[in-house]
């Protein structure tokens, strides 16, 4: 075991104790996880399985059906364009590929520098703002192609 999953583990064991005894702990647990670390690491999910007296495969089948949950750490900023049927009407496909080509990367991806990483997401409930996106947690509107290279300029500079 390296220093590092040693410290993974011994967090993780902290975030187990302080969800003992709660109804249906997973999703906080998961959460409070990827808080910690920025993702949720792979060596966590046994530890998780075993404590909740569930199968690997459930504790996974979790993690990987909610799209906020990370295998990976993401990039400094994360940038996350909406995939819903209000935005695709007013031209999120073509903004997504404008991000995808600018950032040379395609979803779920991080840039090579660890800059930005790309998420769909669906719905913000920016509807009426269609197409919308977020950055680091702030809610943009009406994003076209301009607006996404001024919010990548503005995340690397």
């Amino acid at each position: 075991m390296t220093l590092q999953t040693a410290e993974i583990l011994s967090r993780v064991d902290d975030i187990l104790a302080a969800h003992d005894g709660l109804e249906g702990p997973l999703l906080p647990i998961l959460h409070a996880i990827q808080e910690s670390f920025g993702y949720v690491p792979q060596d966590a999910l046994p530890v998780i399985a075993k404590s909740l007296n569930l199968s690997r495969a459930e504790v996974h089948g979790v993690m990987s059906f909610y799209h906020d949950f990370r295998e990976d750490p993401a990039g400094r900023h994360v940038l996350k364009l909406c995939r819903a049927e209000a935005c695709q009407s007013m031209g999120a496909d073509r903004v997504a590929a404008h991000a995808q080509n600018k950032l040379g990367i395609e979803w779920h991806e991080t840039t090579r520098d660890g800059q930005v990483t790309l998420e769909p997401i669906f719905c913000l409930g920016l509807c009426a703002c269609a197409p919308a996106a977020m950055i680091d947690g702030k809610l943009v509107g009406r994003v076209d192609e301009a607006r996404i290279d001024s919010i990548l300029a503005g995340v690397s500079a």
